[in-house]
């Protein structure tokens, strides 16, 4: 009997067949949906700009670095755990669209909405933490408030925290494409880490080892999948070692923490391609928020 109460990656809501919110939680919609995104990643890291990736933005989003780690660790060169890593989002979505036994069926026009549904859904975070920054006066201050509560984790390649920005006009737009790029990357990796992941092992863990019921176990995976997902913004294991990425502030773990369960339920009932978007475009709009809040 337990079987049926067993944690799946799949959405937990059981939407109308072939329905938009059906047909847009099934793994298949996220391999399409977020591809171009997983391609702008990839590609704008190596091509946004030489000099200023070399001197001024060495560091990568921590989850796609863990990923490649994992893959030199088993035995792979690093040019193809660079190659492995995004492969493999695509193939593990794929093995749970398989193992879902849904339409494999998409909609172009359904790109469309999922667009401004994950713009939609970044919002309520937005309002967040505008309401925790409140009672700063200062728009400057507010913006850099704002990313440091909000902003992905990435480090240098010395572990050293990650520079976006130079003098002069275009060092300001490329520092704004930098964050765009880094935000698009931390939707896609921290959500593959931290919820599709991680909540799994969780579970396993909670409800198959611990034997906790099936509610509980939910209810602490989140938890702990959540309260992980904010203190690696202050430390992060890296290269061997631990690397504090930025001091502790209790106002911006306490906003991700809640982030963190935000996007947890979010994964529950819309599925993995929804909520790696939500979380790529709140990062977009809060990088772009901040670029002309410093004007």
């Amino acid at each position: 009997m337990k079987d049926k109460y067993r944690y799946s990656t799949s959405q937990l809501f059981n939407f109308a067949q072939n329905s938009y919110l059906e047909r847009t939680s099934r793994p298949i919609y996220a391999v399409v949906f977020l591809l171009p995104f997983i391609v702008f990643y990839e590609l704008g890291t190596i091509l946004i700009n030489t000099d200023l990736l070399k001197h001024y933005w060495q560091g990568r989003v921590v989850a796609f670095s863990w990923v490649q780690e994992f893959f030199v660790y088993i035995g792979l060169g690093s040019k193809f755990a660079w190659v492995a890593t995004p492969l493999a989002v695509v193939v593990i979505l794929m093995s749970l669209q398989l193992a879902s036994r849904k339409s494999w069926r998409f909609r172009p026009g359904d790109v469309w909405p999922m667009v401004v549904e994950c713009i939609f859904l970044a919002v309520p975070l937005i309002v967040l933490s505008m309401f925790l920054n409140g009672s700063v006066q200062h728009q400057d201050d507010i913006g850099q408030l704002v990313h440091t509560a909000t902003s992905c984790s990435s480090v240098t390649n010395d572990g050293s925290p990650t520079m976006m920005e130079r003098n002069g006009d275009d060092g300001k737009w490329q520092g704004l494409v930098a964050n765009i790029i880094t935000g698009i990357g931390a939707g896609i990796y921290e959500e593959l880490i931290f919820r599709l992941i991680l909540i799994c092992v969780l579970m396993l863990l909670f409800q198959d080892l611990l034997q906790f019921s099936h509610k509980n176990s939910i209810i602490f995976s989140v938890l702990a999948s959540a309260a992980l997902f904010s203190a690696h913004h202050h430390i992060v294991y890296l290269g061997g070692q631990f690397i504090q990425n930025s001091p502790f502030n209790l106002t911006e773990f306490v906003f991700r923490t809640i982030a963190g369960v935000y996007f947890a339920v979010l994964f529950a009932i819309r599925g993995f391609g929804i909520t790696a978007g939500a979380h790529g475009f709140y990062d977009i709009i809060t990088a772009v928020y901040i670029f002309f809040a410093r004007q």
